[in-house]
């Protein structure tokens, strides 16, 4: 207390010779005025902890009386008498005419600042120990530094239309035209630091944090918009505290328990210098460590916090700040008030105080009054009391003397010497940027501030944040930032899963079924796509059919192959006895025809193996229904002649040559209507390839859709009933003599046929994906080599093991006379 009586001493001492003792630590008179044509009022937090007087209803209360002076609220009082001087000497800015100030301390509370706001309306003196008040001459007023000071501030002097320039005061509430309309600022609105907050903690992975807030309109309004900005994001509050510089120990000691209690690493302080300063005292006492803090723009380059005492625990610490400039010639300024730094003084009857001698070198000592190399809210108050001059020097220009300096602020446009251009909005905010600082220690230990990144609200949404590249210190000084979730993101291949009376942040992890992904929750992969084995991404389905590389198709190839190779053997072998007596009795013509179709038979079941495709569909049925039915028709015809070569009456070798127009006829034209079939089928409802993803889940099967079913059962129904015709006639010819009964064998071809094709019918509507085609595949083979063996082995048989039995007496069932 007494070093600040020593600089306000010197100062008071060059301007009047009021009673300084009686002033000092009295909010309801100013500490620093000067008289001017056109008066500029402040109100500064220099002191930052105000009494408590006892109230006892019974005598007088006692004056407020205000301790705790900060150094830096001093500069910025110190910094509005620079401006006000610049532009005292400016030839441009409101020339002939003084600007006078009246600067008041608010204490940093709400009543303090009410009462100074009162002194500078009712132009409040202290002249020859009385209290006297006139009619104020002020026409603005800069400050004050908190927001719920400056609303009661404004309450009072919006009745005036007295505008009220904050160079610190950043609730979003403040904004209100309706209720605020006299109110500007140079420094950004809450609205936007919150959101910014908020995406500076979503940008570092940051779900689960904790907060704690100023018990105040800074705090409580600011805290909120980043509550809602932060679930926007994604992100959860575990805790949400709140603290008030007149609260006790005991509630301050329980909100340092909950964050060493709590489970989130990181905690977003949006507090003020004076509610910072007690949870920082606490928290030392209580060896809070191992927390990344997260500031707001009130405390984050707040220099007397980054000392050895608090720099332990706040090393690394993140936030934003309105960008820091130079302005030139205010360290020279500051630097006048030297008695603040080496504690003495002028005036020798001062007690306690040392005489200055004047030999001290300023520039070798820094505290937070003379420091200018972290100049941002300084700077605020600068372009205020600009800001205000201009509206004046305007409202003067015009000659409008009577009107309000409110509608001349709204307008004012101009440009700093540093470059800096200063405006307003139609809330009365300037332009919404910020720099993003990080604790950090430099070469010589010290603490820091370094710019590590920026946020532009002007710009769009997702360009507004960004990065420059620098390294950042975190929490306890690691290189490696720390996380802050509720649950561990779930592995591959699983969701999260909401628990009951949590917040969204902390889940289960819970499988995700087979064809989803995971990305936080399951989503199920499109119609052809399927989950890889770690769920991370939907890969194409593997389509399965039937190859000629698996083993199945490898299998049915060769037989299908072999059988044909058969009816090649066979054919040459009725080829070389064509002239011998079985081969002519099995009507030879027919014979070979019969061969060739069933050639076709083992032949046509390839094109159901491989890669379905619009002219394999189509050819595979089709080719199975013509080779079929040419097959059925050369058995029926065979079957005919064999019934009536042993029925007629007339010798037997002239019903070959009467039959033959008739069985060629007959052959043709069973075989023509089936061709008729197959292209009725193909002209009106072709089959074609088909995707099939309702078998199998998590592969596709490629197979052939029929098109029309009718086309295909129509074409299966004629080969059974051609098959139906030849197992009568078959079976009625069954007891002709027993030498050579052809008709026999047909019998025994057809059933097994029959068999076949009976039971395939089920099968085939029961076999899933390429087992469907195998089945296929395997009643073709087995019904064609059914009628090879059955009609061609026998015959086979007696010509190359009993040619005795290749007679025509043998043939025709007739026996040798046992005597001659």
């Amino acid at each position: 207390m007494l070093l600040f009586v020593a600089v306000l001493g010197a100062f008071r001492a060059q301007q009047e010779d009021s009673p300084l003792c009686e002033m000092l630590g009295r909010p309801e008179f100013p500490l620093l005025s000067k008289k001017g044509d056109i008066t500029i009022g402040g109100a500064f937090s220099i002191h930052s902890q105000i009494s408590k007087p006892s109230l006892s209803f019974t005598d007088n209360p006692e004056p407020l009386t205000c301790s705790r002076i900060n150094f830096r609220e001093f500069r910025f009082a110190q910094t509005m008498i620079f401006a006000i001087e610049e532009i005292n000497n400016s030839s441009s800015l409101l020339p002939n005419i003084s600007l006078g100030y009246k600067i008041f301390d608010s204490c940093g509370s709400t009543l303090p600042s009410t009462r100074a706001i009162m002194g500078l309306i009712n132009g409040q003196e202290r002249i020859l120990g009385k209290n006297c008040s006139g009619l104020s001459s002020v026409h603005a007023v800069i400050g004050a530094s908190e927001s719920s000071s400056t609303i009661g501030m404004l309450q009072i002097s919006g009745i005036f239309q007295i505008p009220v320039i904050s160079h610190f005061a950043t609730c979003a509430c403040l904004s209100n035209r309706k209720q605020y309309p006299s109110f500007f600022r140079t420094i950004p609105s809450d609205y936007y630091q919150s959101r910014a907050l908020a995406k500076l903690v979503k940008h570092f992975g940051w779900t689960w944090v904790g907060t704690i807030r100023s018990d105040n309109d800074y705090g409580n309004n600011g805290m909120t918009t980043f509550i809602t900005a932060a679930r926007q994001e994604g992100i959860c509050v575990e805790y949400s505290e709140a603290i008030s510089r007149t609260d006790s120990g005991e509630q301050v000691a329980r909100v340092v328990r909950v964050i060493r209690s709590g489970s989130a690493r990181v905690l977003v302080a949006f507090l003020a210098q004076s509610e910072m300063n007690i949870l920082l005292e606490e928290a030392l006492k209580q060896n809070l460590t191992g927390l990344q803090w997260v500031g707001s723009e009130s405390w984050i380059t707040a220099g007397h916090l980054a000392n050895k005492r608090y720099s332990g625990m706040l090393m690394g610490s993140l936030g934003f700040t309105i960008r820091k400039t130079k302005i030139t010639g205010l360290q020279e300024f500051l630097l006048q008030f030297w008695e603040a730094t080496f504690d003495c003084s002028f005036k020798s009857d001062l007690h306690g105080q040392s005489h200055c001698s004047g030999s001290e070198r300023l520039q070798d000592i820094h505290n937070p009054f003379t420091d200018v190399s972290e100049l941002r809210i300084s700077n605020n108050v600068y372009k205020a009391v600009y800001a205000a001059a201009h509206a004046m020097h305007s409202k003067l220009k015009c000659g409008q003397t009577g009107e309000a300096v409110v509608r001349h602020l709204q307008d004012v446009n101009f440009t700093l010497q540093s470059g800096e251009r200063v405006y307003f909005d139609g809330n009365g905010d300037p332009a919404a940027t910020y720099e993003l600082v990080n604790w950090q220690r430099n070469r010589a230990g010290d603490s820091v501030f370094v710019a590590v990144g920026s946020y532009d609200a002007s710009l769009p949404n997702g360009k507004q944040f960004t990065m420059n590249g620098i390294n950042i210190t975190w929490a306890a000084e690691s290189l490696q930032r720390p996380p802050s979730v509720c649950s561990e993101s779930c592995l591959p291949g699983f969701r999260q899963a909401v628990i009951k009376g949590k917040p969204i942040c902390c889940f289960s992890c819970v499988a995700c079924a087979a064809g989803e992904i995971s990305n936080s929750k399951c989503s199920r992969c499109p119609l052809e796509y399927w989950s890889n084995k770690d769920h991370s991404r939907c890969v194409p389905k593997v389509i399965e059919f039937l190859s000629y590389g698996e083993t199945m198709g490898v299998l049915l190839t060769a037989f299908s192959l072999f059988g044909a190779s058969l009816t090649l053997v066979m054919s040459c072998l009725f080829c070389r006895f064509r002239h011998t007596p079985l081969v002519k009795a099995s009507n030879s013509e027919l014979s070979f025809l019969l061969l060739f179709s069933l050639t076709l038979c083992f032949l046509c079941s390839l094109t159901f193996i491989g890669r379905p495709s619009e002219w394999s569909c189509m050819l595979r049925h089709t080719a199975f229904g013509i080779t079929f039915a040419l097959c059925m028709s050369c058995v029926l015809a065979k079957t005919i002649a064999v019934v009536m070569a042993f029925k007629a009456k007339r010798p037997t070798n002239t019903i070959p040559q009467c039959s033959a127009p008739v069985q060629r006829t007959s052959v043709l034209g069973c075989t023509l209507l089936q061709v008729f079939v197959c292209v009725l089928w193909l002209t009106l409802a072709p089959p074609f390839p088909y995707k099939n993803t309702a078998y199998a889940t998590e592969r596709i099967v490629l197979e052939c859709d029929l098109g029309s079913p009718i086309g295909f059962w129509a074409v299966l129904g004629y080969i059974g009933l051609l098959a139906l015709l030849c197992l009568i006639l078959a079976f009625l010819a069954r007891k002709l003599p027993d030498n050579f009964n052809e008709a026999k064998f047909i019998t025994f071809s057809m059933l097994i046929f029959t068999a076949v094709w009976v039971t395939f019918i089920p099968a085939y509507v029961s076999s899933p994906g390429k087992f469907t085609v195998a089945v296929e595949i395997f009643a073709i083979l087995a019904s064609s080599f059914g009628l090879f063996f059955c009609i061609f082995a026998p015959k086979c048989y007696i010509l190359l093991l009993k040619p005795e039995r290749n007679t025509k007496r043998h043939m025709m069932g007739r026996k040798q006379p046992k005597t001659q």
